[in-house]
């Protein structure tokens, strides 16, 4: 069998599993207390764990590219809270599919700095990663009165793509598939309606993806909020959801740039990155650690500009 007919084996396996977990999340998740939530998915996530090779081992490598050589205890530590942390996040998901307004002013607050923002900038484009309970993000900036568009690519199926695009959609927020979301965000935009972007994870160049340094290491990642901010003349608020002790959230800004800067595109786009990378230096175990983040290496050319880029940047 080649690596491609295993590839898809592998894939209409996992199918029937990965219906049984949304119908879980639909079902079980939506109608437990937030604590009992919780226990659930840290449960969920210690198992995972457990089985997860290869998410551990992508772990791994993005810590050493991150940090270098770690304590193992340390390393061990971070990664088990990354994966509880995901576990979390997904859970929310599921749980806001049911009074969702509700639940989301209950479990979440938008910091002095964040509300100030939107008030001031409505539209705008508010950026972060898959760091603390992201899925909130927009949330919150719906119920502060901003109607959000993010986009979604695919996850399994189709239909499994559609029903847990229905779950992110619960709170009020609108949802576009990455493919051809070109035109509908730039439509809303034009509507008054601000964007919500997830920008941590690796885009192929041809696709819309820019070379930066993210924790030294060269990495070609969306440049759509820079662009968003500047076609539609709109600031942009890098931001991030901390989790806090008491089991909620709070929406926090890292930082605000506005719509002159964005002219920038690649600079805007090193400047977002920077933002994540120094809420991530603080709190590792609060990022999707199993993602393969660095997976891709620039060409010489692409090196080329890149340290040209930088060179003029100083």
């Amino acid at each position: 069998m080649t690596d491609i007919a295993r590839k898809r084996l592998k894939r209409k396996l996992r199918v029937p599993f990965e219906w049984l977990g949304i119908w879980l999340g639909y079902i079980v998740l939506s109608v437990l207390p937030h604590n009992a939530l919780f226990a659930v998915c840290d449960f969920a996530s210690a198992v995972m764990y457990k089985w997860d090779k290869k998410g551990k081992k992508l772990a791994r490598a993005n810590l050493k590219t991150m940090f270098g050589d770690m304590d193992e205890r340390r390393r061990e530590l971070i990664m088990r809270r990354s994966y509880r942390n995901m576990a979390r996040t997904i859970g929310h998901a599921f749980w806001t599919c049911r009074n969702a307004k509700a639940r989301v002013a209950a479990v979440g607050e938008m910091s002095a700095a964040g509300k100030a923002f939107l008030k001031e900038n409505n539209p705008a484009v508010t950026v972060s990663g898959h760091i603390g309970c992201w899925e909130i993000m927009s949330q919150l900036a719906f119920l502060e009165g901003h109607t959000m568009m993010s986009v979604a690519k695919d996850i399994g199926t189709k239909g499994m793509t559609k029903m847990l695009m229905k779950a992110r959609m619960s709170c009020g927020q609108e949802i576009v598939h990455a493919d051809g979301a070109f035109r509908s965000l730039m439509a809303g935009i034009k509507d008054g309606k601000s964007l919500g972007l997830l920008v941590d994870q690796a885009i192929d160049p041809e696709e819309g993806g820019l070379w930066i340094r993210f924790f030294g290491t060269p990495v070609p990642v969306s440049s759509a909020p820079a662009f968003f901010a500047a076609k539609g003349k709109i600031p942009i608020a890098t931001a991030w959801s901390r989790p806090m002790k008491d089991g909620r959230y709070k929406c926090e800004v890292i930082n605000t740039y506005d719509a002159a800067e964005a002219r920038d595109i690649w600079g805007m786009t090193q400047k977002i990155a920077r933002d994540l990378e120094s809420v991530i230096r603080r709190h590792p175990s609060l990022w999707a650690l199993n993602y393969n983040a660095f997976r891709k290496t620039p060409t010489a050319e692409e090196l080329r500009q890149l340290e040209e880029r930088e060179a003029k940047a100083k």
